[in-house]
């Protein structure tokens, strides 16, 4: 092997070399080059949270919150080095990779630092970003975010594959004025549930850096936070740490805390924040406020150096100095969606199904005959906007391929025994005689941001969606690929008037849609009295068509859920957990027409689904799958694929007694599964499968090392004992009987996701240390561990928990 320079020597020769100019320079996110050293042009940040994103076509794999439901550390890591593969070939292979892309000119300059993963808990499902995060538990978010960043840093022992960064430190869970809240975490609360999330990566060696959230924790915004050297460089002091986007800046703009932004950024970088992603690409303002920093004596170059040092360290790993030593620079863009990640990426998104319901063994389905009266009738109708679509979210790569649910079954099926329709009403929308469409009309809800639902309207004629264009974005047109982008330009409120006529306001730009010259559509009044008042004609009901399809089917599959980019998502929080009215309505006709029918929800969230979760006979859940979700659903829904996904987070049967989102003291207010007595739809954990498993008694035993620290150690044996194979996770979980302070009902100390076949046994053995059963003392500073008994459980879900032992701890111990 080709000996690789010390990435920290490489580092600190380097920045012997550069001016204090140039050094200031460097501590914007983009980097110039220094031809004089050699030193390429550089800049933090490439998005890879379930695939390369913002570049182009590249494999998409199930959302975070799917890879989460898999509890499957292996195929997780995996995932990590499938997509760190790829961002080496866009680096690496430029001209090729983006010419797979039909980009002929300029490429983007793409950067071997990736911003993934989320190690934010899933503490509230109604937060925008909860698609974002692996699981509402610190020990399993952990656990998937280190195998994740494990495929992303890659095995070789000096260089990285790529430099994985976590966001978003710390207690980010908020969306709703997200840059200037301010969120109250007690010190257990601190230690037991937000910290470890970001502790068991940074300590396992594979998380080069921390990306602080925009918030205030605590009264202190996240961007000067002490815990930022007092926990993180702790546990790492070579960490390279980088602002979120524009979050400098907000220091002095939006959260008031200094009062000019020299002494703002002279905060943050004493506090170690080392790469500021600040006024996009533009450096100035950023060189502007160090160097004047600097000239003012709030910084000194020492703090400087320890910055750039940190970055050009980081930059070193990657052997981006000394390519001749780089295990990974031999990597094209062949690899870019290859079969081998195509396959992984079907892999992945069976794995993240969850058979939440299946009474009376309704799934799988059988092969299909017509069912029916009439002649030809199809066998299975695929009901809903999703059971034909394949969504992308804001951290999505361009898809090299779709397959939608009715694909996958058509593939299973056969196309004559499969029929789909959306069950979305065809409207036009009337002036005077005038009139505009037909449109076919989504209904997607309301947000905490906008309490008026919003709407879409999907030309008929050619498939795409209303939307602003032109300059002003005041030109209207049926122009839109799908929904998306940074402000989502397709959304529009209908405000009905007295008359029975709606006004309709673009969502984006808060103007009134009118009638101009020639009849033309324009989004330009600012005020209800200068909008035109439309009427909306329904030209075909999608209920009425839907009950149709399913009266005449065998088997309807309702597809319902969200769509990434629309109420829910980054800077937009849900205000519930329903299912948007509309959705409901369609699933309460389709049942009516045919009883046997199975909800598929294809969504970033859960959603207390009321009546239907005791009506419905079979329910699946999965996150936006990527490319292969289509065929993922059908493996399952045919059987082809025995479900062993497991929910990553509580799906609690109402809203209506949840706390704040802007409370995250999960002890007082008993949130997450730990602490939670309410009434849960779905617990945490749970999920179905085709076939049975037994546990076996759980045996317990403690072993002493020589340092003379404590593991327990618990074994239970788990038997297929159904007719095929399946895929069980095995989860431990531990519970003081006797603690002095409010603890957990439930705690996850362990799991595992293991695959037997019919009639086959194995044990299963779990090592917890000790420390892990302890709580933080504020008064003592450490965590401690009391003498008494403690519960031990293993089983299907925290609340299906089959193999249960206690054992006594004589001693108290403590740890740090």
């Amino acid at each position: 092997m080709t000996e690789v320079p010390d990435a920290a020597a490489r580092a600190a020769a380097l920045l012997a070399e550069l001016s204090t100019a140039e050094k200031i320079a460097f501590l914007h996110q983009h980097q110039p080059a220094v031809e004089r050293l050699g030193l390429a042009a550089f800049h933090t940040g490439c998005e890879a949270l379930h695939g390369v994103a913002w570049i182009g076509r590249a494999t998409v794999f199930p959302q975070a919150v799917g890879l989460g439901a898999t509890w499957d550390r292996s195929l997780v890591k995996r995932v990590g080095q499938a997509a760190a593969t790829e961002v080496r070939a866009f680096r690496q292979d430029t001209a090729n990779a983006f010419q797979a892309n039909d980009v002929a000119d300029k490429h983007p300059m793409v950067s071997l630092n990736v911003w993934a993963p989320v190690v934010n808990l899933l503490r509230d499902p109604r937060w925008g970003r909860n698609e974002e995060g692996y699981s509402e538990d610190p020990f399993a978010t952990a656990e998937l975010a280190t195998a994740y960043c494990r495929g992303l840093r890659g095995d070789h022992p000096s260089i990285w594959r790529t430099t994985p960064v976590l966001k978003h430190f710390l207690a980010y869970n908020v969306e709703t004025e997200r840059d200037v809240i301010d969120i109250k975490v007690p010190p257990r609360v601190l230690h037991e549930y937000e910290l470890p999330a970001f502790r068991g990566p940074i300590e396992a060696g594979v998380a080069a850096g921390v990306m602080p959230g925009y918030n205030l924790t605590n009264g202190v915004p996240n961007h000067v936070h002490p815990l930022i050297n007092d926990a993180l460089r702790a546990w790492n002091p070579d960490l390279v740490v980088c602002s979120d986007a524009q979050a400098p800046s907000n220091l002095v703009d939006r959260e008031k805390f200094f009062a000019t932004h020299e002494e703002s950024h002279a905060a943050a970088l004493k506090a170690g924040v080392d790469s500021y992603t600040d006024n996009g690409p533009d450096p100035r303002l950023t060189i502007e406020r160090f160097t004047a920093a600097l000239e003012r004596g709030l910084i000194t170059e020492a703090d400087i150096d320890a910055a750039v040092g940190r970055v050009l360290a980081m930059r070193a790993a990657t052997g981006e100095f000394d390519t001749g030593a780089d295990p990974y620079a031999g990597i094209r863009a062949d690899v870019i969606s290859c079969p081998e990640h195509n396959a992984l990426a079907l892999e992945a998104a069976r794995a993240a199904i969850v058979l939440l319901k299946n009474e009376g063994a309704t799934l799988p389905l059988s092969t299909p005959a017509p069912g029916g009266t009439g002649t030809g009738a199809p066998a299975v109708a695929v009901i809903g906007h999703l059971g034909s679509r394949v969504l992308t979210d804001w951290y999505s790569g361009d898809l090299p391929y779709a397959v939608s649910i009715a694909d996958g079954l058509r593939t299973a099926f056969g196309d004559q025994c499969v029929t789909a329709v959306d069950g979305a009403d065809v409207v036009c929308l009337r002036a005077g005689e005038t009139v505009y469409g037909p449109f076919r009309h989504q209904d997607w809800g309301t947000s905490v941001q906008c309490p008026v639902a919003v709407h879409t309207l999907q030309s008929v004629e050619n498939g795409k969606y209303l939307t602003l264009t032109g300059d002003g974005d005041t030109d209207v047109l049926a122009d839109a690929a799908t929904p998306d982008g940074w402000v989502v330009k397709e959304l529009w409120e209908f405000h009905e008037t007295d008359d029975g006529e709606i006004l309709v306001r673009s969502n984006a730009s808060g103007r009134y849609l009118r009638v101009g010259d020639g009849g033309r559509l324009v989004a330009d009044a600012d005020a209800a009295g200068d909008a035109t008042a439309f009427r909306t004609d329904v030209v075909t009901s999608g209920i009425r068509e839907a009950m149709a399809v399913a009266a005449s089917a065998g088997h309807a599959v309702v597809v319902l859920g969200n769509d990434p980019h629309i109420n829910g998502r980054e800077t937009v929080d849900r205000d519930g957990l329903a299912l948007p009215a509309g959705q409901e309505e369609l699933l309460r006709a389709v049942l009516r027409a045919n009883p046997d029918t199975t909800l598929v929800l294809v969504s970033s969230y859960p959603y207390a689904l009321g009546s239907a979760a005791e009506q419905v006979p079979s329910i699946l859940w999965t996150a936006h799958g990527g490319q292969e979700l289509g065929n993922a659903v059908a493996d399952v829904l045919t059987g082809a694929h025995n479900p062993g996904g497991r929910l990553p987070q509580t799906w609690y049967a109402s809203d209506t007694d949840l706390p704040a989102p802007d409370d995250y003291d999960i002890i007082g207010s008993k949130w997450t599964y730990q602490y939670s007595q309410r009434e849960h739809l779905y617990a945490f954990g749970h999920g179905l499968s085709y076939t049975t498993f037994e546990y076996g008694d759980l045996v317990l035993s403690i072993r002493e090392d020589q340092l003379r620290a404590l593991t327990l150690v618990a074994e239970t044996q788990i038997t297929n004992s159904g007719e095929v194979a399946g895929e069980e996770v095995v989860q431990l979980y531990s519970h003081a009987l006797d603690a002095s302070v409010p603890s957990p009902l439930r705690r996850l100390q362990g799991f595992e996701r293991i695959g037997l076949a019919p009639g086959e046994s194995r044990k299963v053995v779990f090592e917890v240390p000790v420390a892990r059963l302890g709580h933080w003392s504020e008064e003592l500073g450490s965590f401690q561990v009391g003498a008494g008994t403690y519960e031990f459980a293993a089983g299907r879900s925290s609340a299906d928990l089959a193999a249960v032992a206690t054992v006594k701890l004589d001693k108290v111990e403590g740890t740090t």
